[in-house]
């Protein structure tokens, strides 16, 4: 069974940074993409960024340039590294994987099992 924890939320002033983490058990993160989403209140589930099984990364228009998603096989580790934090940032951040899935989707309902999510909070 899929299982993947996240850590690393907080509070950071407006232009911090944040380093979130995701790791993964129960299966070989190695063969499969990892997509990262986020969720503010009373908004939907969005896509973020992705990590396909051979590195290729993908972002949203909206933090590209900024968030950059990276993978750590040995310790089965996917992390987001996120700078220039924005007040519209804040949200429930979830990592997200499919079973026997290789490459990335950006729709949340490709994916069927999440992380628990780590809040991200940006003071306007």
């Amino acid at each position: 069974q899929l299982q993947l924890v996240e850590s690393g939320g907080g509070l950071v002033q407006p232009g911090g940074s944040l380093r979130l983490s995701c790791v993964a058990s129960g299966f070989t993160l190695e063969r499969h993409a990892v997509g990262r989403f986020r969720q503010a209140p009373g908004k939907e589930r969005d896509g973020v960024a992705c990590i396909s099984f051979d590195g290729r990364t993908f972002q949203s228009d909206y933090v590209k340039g900024r968030f950059t998603v990276s993978r750590d096989n040995a310790n089965c580790t996917v992390s987001l590294q996120m700078n220039n934090l924005k007040p519209e940032d804040p949200a429930l951040y979830y990592c997200t994987a499919r079973g026997a899935a290789y490459l990335c989707s950006p729709s949340r309902d490709w994916y069927d099992s999440w992380g628990q999510g780590t809040q991200v909070t940006v003071p306007s």
